[in-house]
């Protein structure tokens, strides 16, 4: 069986974003998130919505429309999460967010990366890389989690901050691009 564009595009392959079944997946994400950012806390069928969105949602998670996605299908969100409002989960690729993490306003976690080479480009192709976050992380408001990176468990990443390398697990990150500030342990 011939593989899919959605398949090169999980896999990290290069992908056409155009494929006409990547932009069927988009127009339903498209759809279900009008649905949940139409709705406020305590309403009826939000939880159900964002089940449909999402690839896999754990317990007691709080959304806080709006939330921006790609598809939803690539997204995975562990128990206790909370995500503040304006948040652009943009899932080509896979986001994983463990259990306990607190996400700040306006955070980005981004997943689609373009070649390097300018003819591939011109191809209009693309690539993904994965995000992964770790248990009880805090992305600070405004952070941006560029493709490819993992945030180990117990980390903080400051407001503002652009992440573009893995972060150890209980190490505070700041600034652009984000580096170590603050290691838990370290007398601080």
């Amino acid at each position: 069986m011939a593989e899919t564009e959605r398949d090169k595009m999980i896999s990290g392959a290069l992908y056409h974003p155009g494929d006409p079944g990547l932009s069927d997946d988009r127009k339903r994400a498209q759809s279900l998130m009008r649905d949940y950012n139409a709705t406020i806390f305590g309403d009826d069928g939000r939880e159900e919505i964002l089940r449909a969105l999402l690839g896999a949602l754990g317990e007691k998670v709080a959304i806080r429309a709006p939330v921006y996605v790609d598809y939803g299908y690539n997204i995975r969100i562990g128990s206790g999460v909370f995500v503040n409002y304006g948040c652009y989960l943009l899932d080509a690729g896979p986001i994983t967010i463990g259990d306990g993490c607190d996400i700040g306003p306006y955070v980005q976690i981004l997943t689609a990366d373009h070649p390097r080479d300018p003819e591939a480009r011109k191809a209009e192709l693309e690539t993904t890389r994965p995000v992964t976050i770790g248990r009880d992380v805090w992305l600070g408001a405004g952070a941006i989690l560029l493709p490819g990176v993992s945030i180990g468990d117990e980390a903080i990443v400051g407001a503002g901050a652009v992440v573009t390398r893995d972060v150890g697990p209980g190490t505070t990150v700041g600034g652009n691009p984000a580096r170590p500030l603050v290691r838990r342990g370290d007398g601080h």
